[in-house]
């Protein structure tokens, strides 16, 4: 069974976004990035933010989550990113890289397909 734990930023997820509702969304319906669990038993294990510009908290992040689910034996087989940082954030390459090099797990760019096109078109 896959694992997912979903990296999001911290401004988006505590000023913006209400309740990662769009990133819970798609995975439920496995829509977006998240159509590759289509025909696979998988389940989101968190949601936890980078920590803050510039993300450089993101491994104590991590390292958080895995201390948080271990009393559970629970810890991620992959971390997708959300787009808040996947398709916003000036320090997404820094953020990737830092994760990558330290999750030792796949990481997956983006989940939800929800992102509006245009403000006002």
């Amino acid at each position: 069974m896959e694992k997912i734990l979903i990296v999001g930023c911290k401004n988006a997820m505590d000023d913006i976004c209400i309740g990662c509702s769009r990133c819970l969304v798609a995975f439920n319906r496995r829509q977006g990035v998240f159509e590759i669990y289509e025909d696979t038993d998988a389940e989101i294990l968190g949601i936890v933010g980078c920590g803050g510009c510039p993300a450089s908290a993101i491994v104590t992040r991590l390292m958080q989550a895995k201390l948080w689910n271990a009393p559970m034996n629970e810890k991620p087989t992959v971390v997708h990113i959300a787009p808040c940082i996947a398709e916003q954030c000036p320090n997404k390459e820094e953020v990737m890289k830092k994760i990558i090099a330290k999750a030792g797990i796949k990481v997956i760019e983006g989940t939800h397909p929800y992102a509006p096109s245009g403000i006002f078109a």
